[in-house]
């Protein structure tokens, strides 16, 4: 039962909102192309997955998203701990990073296609873009909070400082940096997407805009739920990882949760 319940309750909230959704466009009669019933929105995704376009699109997007997100994420944590660890770079690095993120990255997409052109280039480097601050952030902030009596006794005992950094700084850290890792997925997707918005000859979001133009409402309330299963399945990638990689904070919990009983 306590495997169920998780997946219950979030089906019984799924089945009142297309209950809701239902009888409101068949109560108010709305039309199709400004909110079509679930019905049809199903019948076009049937039609729609059923066909090699979408998956073709969706590659595009899932592989744009993907290297973005990992050449982002990676960038992040080393620059993250970079500045954590030397004066030097924070000092002299930081405050461009801030600037950069203060940057409207929707403002920037014209000037990276331009830099990148309308391939796949241009939005890996807009995801990237989007991805790197949290896990910069979040990896700067846990490796900071590090317990200073830790890193005092591995000093004590003679330890260096990169043994003190991989044996205590950065599993302290590590549960902040996965955090990080969780928040950019969602900012990775929106980056590609915004970029595909802006010019793109394939991708999710070049088949929304042409649903919106068409006035496809079925066909592009699909193509967001499908874009939201892919943000779904990132999230929970991200989160087995943490559970296997960060195990003594999941060891910890566990734990604490049987003692509370």
């Amino acid at each position: 039962m306590r495997r169920v319940t998780p997946i219950v309750y979030p089906a019984v909230t799924f089945a009142v909102i297309l209950a809701v959704w239902q009888a409101y466009v068949s109560l108010a009669d709305v039309p199709a192309y400004l909110l079509p019933s679930p019905a049809e929105v199903a019948r076009s995704a049937w039609y729609t997955l059923r066909h090699e376009a979408i998956w073709r699109n969706a590659e595009f997007t899932m592989k744009s998203m993907l290297l973005g997100y990992l050449a982002g994420c990676g960038f992040g944590i080393v620059l993250g701990a970079l500045v954590a660890e030397s004066k030097i770079f924070d000092r002299f690095v930081y405050p461009y990073v801030v600037l950069l993120q203060c940057m409207p990255k929707v403002a920037l997409a014209p000037l990276i296609i331009v830099w990148f052109g309308f391939g796949i280039e241009s939005k890996i480097v807009m995801v990237l873009l989007l991805c790197f601050f949290p896990v910069f952030l979040n990896t700067m902030v846990g490796i900071r909070q590090t317990d200073p009596e830790l890193v005092n006794v591995l000093r004590a005992c003679g330890a260096s400082r990169a043994r003190i950094f991989f044996r205590i700084k950065l599993p302290s850290a590590a549960g902040s940096i996965f955090a990080g890792l969780q928040i950019a997925v969602s900012l990775g997707l929106i980056g590609a997407i915004v970029a595909e918005f802006v010019a793109s000859r394939a991708g999710l979001g070049v088949l929304i805009q042409k649903s919106g133009l068409d006035l496809n409402t079925p066909l592009l309330l699909t193509t967001v739920f499908l874009l939201a299963v892919i943000g779904l399945l990132g999230n929970l990638i991200v989160g087995f990882l943490y559970k296997k990689i960060v195990f003594w904070e999941e060891a910890a919990r566990t734990a604490a949760d049987s003692v509370a009983r």
